[in-house]
C-alpha cells in the first residue's frame, strides 16, 4: 500500500493511501473542517492540494455536492460543438475533471474500516466487501509503517457504500424471476433490456439444449438466464478475478452450479488448440462487450469503455473457430457509439464479414433507462436514437 504524509497540528503524520482507480498519492494535504466555505475548498483543490476532512461526515457530503454544482455550472457555460462525437468527448473530459477535483476530498478510515467522524455511517462491512477484511499492521522492521489511518477519497467511499447496498439487496431480474447480487467493481445489470433480448432469442436451428459460452460474464446474469432457458451446459468467462467470484456466488445462490462453470480467462474458456477436444467449440457463444470505444478510467468503467474496440474485434475475429457447425454467436451491442460518430455500422458489418461470419438475424429494443428521456442530458440527441441490438452471426466457412 502506498503511503501519504502531511503535517497536522504541528505533528508529522503518515497514513496508507487506498484508491481503486489507481489515483496518484495525494500531495499538499490541507486539513479542513466544517467551517470551510465551498468556494475556498474549490480554490485549494484547483491548486492541486488535497482536503483531509476532520469535521462532520454529512457536512463533507454537502461540501462535495456544493463543489459539484459549481463545477457543473462552469462546464455548462463553456461553448460546445453541435457534433455528437465532440459533445461526447467534451462531456467526458468535463466529468473527468470534476471527478479529479471531487476526489481530493479525503476521509480517514481506522484500521477496522470505521470512520471516526461525527454522523459517519458504519462502513466496516462495505469496506470489507470492497477491500478485503482488515489486517493487522505490520510489525517487522522491514515493513513500512503507515500509521493508524488509511485515507480514501470521499466519492470512492460513497461508491463503496452504495455498491455494498446493491450487493446486499440484489437487483431483481425479471427474465430470471430472481435477484442478482453484484460485487464492488463488477458492472451491475441495471439496464435489463439486453437481458430480455438474450432471454427471447431463438436457439440455433436443430439445437434444443445447446452448449453455451458466456464471454465476459460479469455478475453471471446472462449465464444464469441461459441455463434457466435449458442450455445443457454453460461456461462463463471473465478476465477479472473479482467478476469470476461474483458470478460464482450468483450461480450458487440460484442453484445452477451443476450447469454453469465460471472460469477466469481472457475471452475463450479453452485455448485455440482445443485441449478439451470438442469442448473447444460451443453451440452458442454470447458476448456483451463494452459498448463505447474509449479508455476506461476505473475498474467499473471497463464494462462500458473498450479501447479501440479491442474486445469487440477480438471476439469477432476468433468466433468462427469456436462455433460448432450449426452454432451461432450472439453479440449484444448498443448502437450509441454509431450515433456519437465513434463507430459506423459499415465498420461493424465489415468486421463481421472479415471474420468469416454472416448475420443470421437480429433483434433490437429501445433503452428503458432514465437518461434516454432526459432532454437536459448533453447526449440526449444521440441517446434518444439509441437501440440495443442482438446480432446473431454464424460462421460462413466452418473451420
Amino acid at each position: 500500500m502506498n503511503t501519504v504524509s502531511w503535517r497536522e497540528s504541528g505533528v508529522d503524520r503518515t497514513a496508507g493511501w487506498r484508491s481503486e482507480n489507481a489515483a496518484p498519492v495525494p500531495t499538499g494535504i490541507v486539513v479542513i473542517t466544517d467551517d470551510i466555505s465551498a468556494d475556498k475548498a474549490l480554490r485549494i483543490a484547483q491548486r492541486g492540494s488535497s482536503l483531509l476532512w476532520r469535521g462532520d461526515f454529512q457536512n463533507a457530503r454537502q461540501l462535495m455536492r456544493a463543489l459539484d454544482r459549481r463545477l457543473e455550472k462552469r462546464a455548462s457555460r463553456s461553448t460546445q460543438s453541435s457534433e455528437p462525437g465532440e459533445v461526447f468527448l467534451a462531456n467526458r473530459k468535463a466529468r473527468a475533471q470534476r471527478a479529479t477535483i471531487l476526489g481530493k476530498i479525503l476521509i480517514p478510515l481506522q484500521p477496522d474500516y470505521s470512520i471516526s467522524l461525527r454522523r459517519a455511517p458504519d462502513a466496516r462491512e462495505a469496506c470489507g466487501h470492497a477491500y478485503g477484511q482488515p489486517v493487522d499492521q505490520p510489525t517487522d522492521e522491514s515493513s513500512v509503517s503507515i500509521g493508524e489511518e488509511t485515507l480514501v477519497s470521499l466519492p470512492e467511499l460513497l461508491g463503496v457504500i452504495s455498491a455494498y447496498e446493491w450487493h446486499r439487496k440484489g437487483i431483481e431480474v425479471s427474465a430470471l424471476g430472481a435477484r442478482i447480487h453484484p460485487a464492488h467493481g463488477v458492472f451491475a445489470p441495471t439496464r435489463d433490456e439486453y437481458i430480455d433480448l438474450v432471454a427471447d432469442a431463438p436457439w440455433p436451428r436443430g439445437i434444443d439444449h445447446p452448449v453455451v459460452w458466456d464471454i465476459g460474464t460479469g455478475t453471471g446474469v446472462l449465464a444464469a438466464v441461459l441455463a434457466r432457458r435449458g442450455a445443457r451446459e454453460v461456461v462463463a468467462t471473465d478476465i477479472s478475478s473479482r467478476a469470476v467470484q461474483c458470478a460464482r456466488d450468483n450461480v450458487d445462490r440460484l442453484g445452477l452450479a451443476d450447469r454453469v462453470a465460471v472460469v477466469q480467462a481472457d475471452l475463450w474458456p479453452y485455448d485455440d488448440d482445443g485441449e478439451a477436444g470438442d469442448s473447444g467449440r460451443a453451440d452458442v457463444v454470447v458476448c456483451n462487450p463494452p459498448w463505447i470505444p474509449g479508455r476506461p478510467t476505473s475498474a467499473l468503467e471497463q464494462g462500458i469503455y473498450d479501447p479501440d474496440s479491442d474486445v469487440l474485434h477480438r471476439f469477432l475475429s476468433g468466433l468462427a473457430h469456436h462455433l460448432t457447425p450449426q452454432g451461432e454467436g450472439w453479440l449484444i451491442l448498443s448502437d450509441l457509439a454509431e450515433h456519437l460518430g465513434l463507430r459506423t455500422r459499415e465498420d461493424l458489418l465489415g468486421r463481421i464479414d472479415a471474420a468469416g461470419l454472416t448475420v443470421v438475424g437480429t433483434s433490437e429494443t429501445t433503452p428503458r433507462h432514465s437518461r434516454a428521456a432526459d432532454s437536459a442530458d448533453p447526449l440526449h440527441a444521440a441517446r434518444s436514437k439509441e437501440r440495443t441490438i442482438l446480432w446473431r452471426v454464424g460462421a460462413r466457412l466452418r473451420t
